[in-house]
């Protein structure tokens, strides 16, 4: 069995990584800075179900976490610490402590939108951040690195969207801030050495996502009774993934591959906001009321992954259909409906 670095291990996909990393047996390292981009209580959520610890059912602060003020907590063969990747230093110490086999670096600041408010801390987190975490793999001889990145780094390209295509013109800062941090891994696979695999994730949902996505949003507010704050049209598009699939493929990228970028994506044809609203009215048995809204500049209109290397090179193709996907959700919703409730009201 291996030990394993999993960066953000609060977030949504990340902790899935943990989750099934630690029901294979293997020991999981988690940090995470538990900052306040949407409501902590969620992020205590996720990492309650790692650490069998239910405090995030207590909090009444939505911009602290429980965990924050810990040093480190255990479960199993589980170790987490509230710890940030912009300090190097505190990564140094981690890296010191602990002899990882592999490193999955899937901390980052998220969304398009909050990257125009405020793309500062995005460059930081985003790209310094993951230059952080390369120094201390080139330093402490930890040779394999999966880093998230995103399918927004797409736009202007033609679909299905594949690897190999020039990504050179990103439209947030988001997406710049990725395109920085995918370019300054190849840079160390070049000069030490470093084995990295790229995942490009294409619209991730299910149950606990984040709640200042699409579906998140979608199902609380057609549950709900909410009108539906919909930006354009709803036939923009997206290639959406369930997030236990995103989470298989990202461990199998864990494989040595050299360098290589790998879409993780649904690989079907892209499937527009309305037909995810039908989706969600089907799964809820509500009619959605539907609030238009003016279409964002920095929004993608489509998505559509070629998914086609990521079968030839770590045998991954997605399981779980859309249907079934939504249902999942929405059926997660209705069993945390309380909690749900006070996120983000």
């Amino acid at each position: 069995m291996s030990t394993y670095l999993v960066t953000g291990a609060a977030g949504f996909i990340a902790s899935k990584v943990c989750e099934m990393l630690l029901a294979a047996g293997h020991t999981v390292v988690g940090i995470d800075n538990l900052n306040d981009y949407y409501d902590v209580r969620l992020k205590d959520y996720r990492l309650g179900i790692l650490l069998q610890d239910n405090r995030w059912n207590t909090n009444t602060n939505p911009k602290l976490s429980a965990f924050s003020a810990e040093q480190e907590c255990r479960h199993g063969n589980f170790t987490f610490r509230p710890l940030d990747i912009e300090d190097l230093a505190s990564l140094e110490a981690l890296f010191s402590d602990f002899r990882f086999d592999a490193v999955f670096n899937l901390a980052a600041r998220a969304g398009v939108r909050a990257s125009m408010a405020n793309p500062y801390v995005f460059l930081s987190t985003n790209t310094e951040g993951t230059l952080n975490i390369l120094e201390c793999q080139r330093k402490f001889g930890v040779k394999k690195q999966v880093l998230a990145s995103t399918s927004s780094l797409y736009a202007g390209c033609s679909m299905p969207f594949t690897e190999d295509q020039p990504v050179n013109t990103p439209l947030s800062p988001y997406a710049a801030a990725k395109k920085a941090a995918e370019l300054m891994a190849y840079s160390y696979h070049k000069l030490y050495g470093l084995d990295i695999s790229i995942v490009r994730y294409f619209t991730v949902f299910g149950p606990a996502g984040r709640p200042d996505m699409a579906p998140f949003r979608f199902i609380k507010w057609i549950s709900e009774g909410t009108p539906v704050e919909l930006f354009g049209d709803g036939s923009q598009s997206r290639d959406f993934t369930y997030v236990d699939d995103i989470a298989r493929g990202t461990i199998l990228a864990a494989k040595a591959l050299g360098y290589e970028i790998i879409n993780l994506g649904g690989g079907r044809n892209p499937v527009s906001l309305k037909t995810m609203i039908r989706f969600i009215e089907s799964a809820t048995g509500r009619q959605a009321r539907v609030n238009g809204q003016p279409f964002h500049a920095a929004d993608v209109k489509e998505t559509w992954a070629d998914i086609a290397k990521a079968g030839k090179l770590i045998d991954w193709q997605p399981k779980i259909t859309l249907e079934d996907g939504f249902s999942r959700t929405v059926g997660w919703h209705r069993e945390q409906a309380d909690f749900v409730a006070i996120i983000n009201a």
